[in-house]
């Protein structure tokens, strides 16, 4: 997926408050389905409202929080099979027709524990992704991934990582999105593939650079190694620590080049570029972490 123009400035607020606010919304009155204008992030709500199309298999987009034409297109044919009026508008008639999966709409209305399911456990995963802990597929269904994103993300924001989505939960999911404080360079030379952000249900955690096998890959900044090795899906990996908190990890490489407890500076050649790993050909897969939460490349490129 390549983002739109709006997604390269996911630097502010995540959409409008969860629980408040109007009982529908379409593209004409988005309100609560409104994309945020200042970071492109997308609503949690029109993001739960795409999962819940897609299991009926009438949108295979990307659940990108964003109510564009294909989403309300998605929404007219819902109508249309549940006998409603296709008029494109997502009001209670329109989330009753969703059956138990409409009823706990929208995020914020309800505690939310590991079993739960339902819309506001899509808008949930949606938030979290966009706050740096994605947890695997957005589904409804608050099971073990969703957990540990849920807990993670508690700690890091300084709540009881007790599990339970809640008032303290969602306040934290509304400010601003955490970026990089400090600057880094471009690992390799060459335009952007897949960016940070949805990518069809799932959640993409960095930045993709397509280039050659054998492309050598440079440090982002100065840091120590703190992780050189074969990493699951991201194949041959290196992480490396910096100041302030930030790290950032190079994957799918076709060779490590640096060893654990090395301090490299930036530029410092850290391996190559591969395939290695869960990879559709060669190119570097580029993450930035801040306390442990993914952030968007971007905010520090």
């Amino acid at each position: 997926m390549r983002a739109s123009a709006a997604t390269l400035a996911v630097f502010g607020l995540l959409a409008a408050a969860f629980s408040g606010g109007a009982s529908g919304f379409s593209r004409g009155n988005p309100d609560i389905g409104a994309e945020n204008p200042h970071i492109g992030a997308g609503n949690p709500d029109i993001a739960a409202l795409q999962v819940g199309l897609r299991a009926h298999g009438l949108y295979v987009g990307t659940v990108d929080g964003v109510l564009g034409p294909s989403t309300e297109q998605a929404v007219m044919r819902f109508q249309r099979r549940a006998g409603l009026s296709p008029n494109g508008f997502v009001g209670p008639q329109t989330r009753k027709a969703f059956g138990r999966y409409g009823r706990p709409a929208p995020l914020g209305r309800r505690n939310l524990v590991i079993g739960s399911r339902g819309w506001d456990v899509a808008a949930l995963q949606f938030a979290l992704a966009w706050h740096g802990f994605p947890s695997a597929a957005f589904d409804g269904v608050l099971g073990a991934h969703t957990d540990t994103a849920l807990g993670k993300f508690q700690v890091w924001a300084g709540l009881t990582p007790d599990g339970t989505a809640r008032s303290s939960t969602y306040a934290a999911l509304r400010k601003p999105l955490p970026r990089s404080p400090i600057r880094l360079v471009q690992p390799v030379a060459g335009p952007l593939g897949d960016l940070f952000g949805p990518r069809g249900n799932r959640f993409h955690a960095g930045i993709d650079i397509p280039a050659p096998k054998g492309t050598p890959v440079g440090a982002a900044a100065a840091g120590r190694v703190v992780f050189a090795a074969a990493g699951a899906g991201f194949g041959k990996l290196v992480v490396v620590e910096h100041a302030h908190g930030v790290k950032t990890r190079y994957a799918h490489m076709s060779r490590i080049t640096v060893r654990v407890g090395q301090f490299v500076t930036a530029r410092a050649k850290v391996g190559l570029v591969g395939a290695t790993g869960e990879a559709n050909g060669p190119h570097l897969h580029f993450e930035v972490l801040v306390r442990g939460a993914n952030v968007n490349p971007l905010s520090a490129l």
